[in-house]
């Protein structure tokens, strides 16, 4: 049974006690008998805790929420669609309390969003509240290739995690088919006769497809003849990135989303006219592929707390938050709804504040922002093979980025708690410095056990979340108006959020926001795509770096969705897979029994 200890400390964070006596402790505890018994031989991966669940058919869930059974879409015993007539229903009963959870720039050491969202969600329930939590589906791309699966982790995740890591229930198919419809539908138009006057070199609709394949960022299509199409130069993005996915993220119900696909700028006439999918009569149909995806999917955490998980656009390239419709109804159907925004407070909650917010008009009552004493020291320099040992000198260092992200998350008025995910290399010394810097910022800090006891290991920083909520009201704003020009919107997001000294501008950049302006699309809120890795737009500068300057390379239309984004850096829209794949330690047994996905 001790054979594995060194192994099993790596993993499991515990409370201040002895680590030993805890081991045993945990490992006899009869209320974790069925962990234990992974314990024994090894830690349990994400996969094998998820297969291991205790599920409760999510019939049940849906009625623990006071959801009709005919507002329950069935996909299975446990998942289910839930109709946008629960809403409607709902409409005038007062919303939860809304609680965003965000992070510090991600390192290879983890810092556990998800994981955090997850077992927060369970420890307001374990402290008596209605909770539930929302998320972003996962995209197959990261799945099979570097990061792996987003369904939390350890004993805070959300379940069925295979199918919600894998097909689910097909929304992200239903944006990728009604995006390459249009793009279809845009080649059709040249091919038979181009009434509309679309110039090729001018078609700005890519194709999209959920997987990492750096082979397609470039390409020609309509090779072969002129039976095969008119032949021009464009690419894929990954669908994750579609316009398509943001805007089932942004509308309210299948009007507005037909609205919306409707004024997609899918390319420009001659004379510089741009020519959109209502143009193009693409609309109807693009909505009809869509009619389930819109409606959010709940399922359930491993202690059986309510979830949807819905919606699935990236931060570092998209505005990387759940659904519109999802956070909504979750808001009427609990008391307390927690949602994450992807990566850091640069990207995901700027994005979660100045964006979703803005246009869903919500009002979030606290956030909470996950950190690790290990990435806060590789923040501070340290290699991520070191990060066992203490370094108060390089915790310092690194503080700085947790530092400036409590400032950006207090620029919009919204009270932060800081969560420790707490590994058991953490030292007191260490831990005690996060506390004191934090403290002196006026900000509560709480240590976070989830992914070793799920909502129990929660409940610590579930009260300090409610202390919050209670004694320090939100005074959210977002961080600039749209109506200020393309440019002072951008300085306004490089400069105070990111730390920049200023915005460059390519040639390419520069013309096409003045295009944009022209257009009359100037009005709108920006989605900045940057590495995830740093405040600024090169991944090597971590901590918080100073003296930079942001590069804005290309800036992208997305009039359905209502934005515009800027492409800064060497960000790409399609990912590309790492030397050794996610996918290659995937597999499946003769009895269906899926290994390897994490």
């Amino acid at each position: 049974m001790f054979v594995n200890f060194q192994y099993t400390l790596r993993r499991i964070s515990y409370p201040k006690r002895e680590i030993l006596n805890t081991m045993i402790t945990y490992m006899v505890d009869l209320k974790h008998k069925k962990r234990s018994g992974f314990l024994m031989s090894k830690v349990p991966s994400d996969i094998e805790i998820a297969q291991a669940a205790d599920m409760k058919p999510i019939m049940d869930i849906a009625e623990g929420l006071g959801l009709k059974e005919d507002e329950v879409e069935l996909y299975g015993k446990y998942k289910a669609k839930i109709s946008l007539d629960a809403y409607k229903r709902l409409e005038n009963e007062p919303d939860g309390k809304l609680i965003l959870v965000t992070a510090i720039n991600p390192t290879p050491a983890g810092e556990g969003k998800t994981t955090t969202s997850v077992g927060l969600s369970c420890g307001l329930n374990k402290l008596g509240k209605k909770s539930m939590v929302a998320l972003r589906e996962p995209s197959l791309g990261p799945s099979f290739g570097v990061k792996g699966g987003a369904a939390g982790g350890g004993y805070a995740q959300v379940v069925p995690m295979e199918d919600i890591n894998l097909h689910f229930t097909g929304d992200i198919h239903a944006v990728t088919y009604a995006h390459n419809l249009l793009a279809a539908l845009v080649d059709n138009h040249l091919h038979q006769g181009n009434t509309l006057n679309i110039d090729p070199r001018q078609v700005v609709f890519r194709r999209v497809i959920d997987l990492n394949d750096r082979e397609l960022r470039n390409c020609v299509v309509g090779l072969g003849g002129k039976a095969n199409g008119v032949p021009r130069e464009t690419g894929f993005d990954i669908s994750v990135a579609s316009e398509i996915m943001a805007i089932l993220c942004l509308a309210s119900d299948i009007e507005d989303l037909k609205e919306r696909f409707s004024r997609i700028v899918v390319a420009y006439t001659f004379d510089g006219k741009p020519v959109t999918a209502g143009d193009l009569k693409a609309h109807g149909s693009m909505a009809v592929l869509m009619k389930d995806a819109i409606k959010p999917n709940l399922v359930q955490t491993l202690e059986n707390t309510p979830a949807f998980v819905h919606g699935g656009p990236f931060a570092n390239i998209a505005h990387g938050c759940n659904t519109v419709t999802a956070t909504k109804m979750g808001l009427k159907l609990s008391d307390y709804l927690v949602t994450e925004a992807g990566f850091g407070a640069d990207l995901g909650a700027e994005k979660f504040y100045d964006v979703k917010c803005r246009f869903a008009g919500l009002k979030p009552d606290c956030t909470v922002i996950v950190a690790t004493v290990r990435a806060l020291k590789m923040h501070g320099g340290v290699a991520k093979s070191d990060l066992q040992v203490e370094n108060l000198e390089a915790l310092k260092k690194g503080f700085e980025n947790l530092e400036k992200h409590i400032e950006n998350v207090g620029k919009f008025g919204v009270p932060a708690v800081v969560a420790i995910n707490r590994f058991p290399t953490d030292t007191e010394a260490e831990l005690k410095y996060i506390y004191d810097r934090c403290a002196e910022m006026g900000v509560e800090v709480a240590l976070s056990e989830v992914w070793a006891k799920g909502g129990e290991g929660g409940k610590e920083l579930a009260q300090k979340v409610l202390d919050t909520i209670e004694n320090k009201p939100s005074n959210f704003k977002p961080l600039y108006e749209t109506e200020m020009p393309i440019k002072d919107k951008l300085h306004k997001i490089a400069t105070e959020v990111y730390g920049a000294n200023k915005v460059n501008y390519s040639a390419a950049a520069e013309k096409q926001i003045e295009q944009y302006t022209e257009l009359g699309y100037g009005d709108m809120p920006i989605v900045v795509a940057k590495t995830q890795y740093s405040l600024s737009d090169d991944p090597t500068k971590l901590g918080r770096p100073k003296d930079f300057d942001i590069t804005v390379r290309e800036v992208r239309l997305s009039a359905g969705a209502g934005f515009l984004v800027a492409l800064t850096g060497a960000v790409m829209t399609m990912p590309g897979l790492p030397k050794v794949p996610a996918a290659e330690k995937i597999d499946i047994d003769k009895d269906g029994k899926i290994t390897g996905l994490f």
